[in-house]
């Protein structure tokens, strides 16, 4: 019997970093991967996350770390192409020097 990966695992991929260049892992947590956990740097490819629908797919500079208190800590994201924003839960891999960094006036 063979194996038919769901559509959220054909979706939930690895990808090379628009910024760093280094490698991004497939996220494990069961979510979709949608920056880079080196750099937290993103590409602009969904309209609703994981839809893969959008299409700038222009560059998203991470801009600020905010809170929900439902859902954690939230990385928001600008894209450099046509300034539209997103937010988006941090991955527990995330580089947290980055975080930091963005948390700083």
């Amino acid at each position: 019997m063979s194996y038919a990966p769901s559509a959220r695992e054909q979706e939930n991929t690895g990808f090379s970093c628009v910024n760093c260049a280094r490698e991004a892992p497939q996220h494990t947590g069961g979510s979709y991967r949608n920056h880079c956990p080196h750099c937290l740097w993103s590409r602009h490819v969904d309209i609703s996350p994981g839809d893969r629908a959008a299409d700038c797919g222009g560059p998203m500079e991470p801009v600020a770390v905010d809170h929900s208190g439902k859902k954690g800590y939230i990385l928001v994201h600008r894209c450099t192409v046509c300034a539209a924003q997103d937010r988006n839960k941090l991955a527990p891999d995330d580089n947290m020097d980055v975080l930091i960094s963005l948390q700083r006036p």
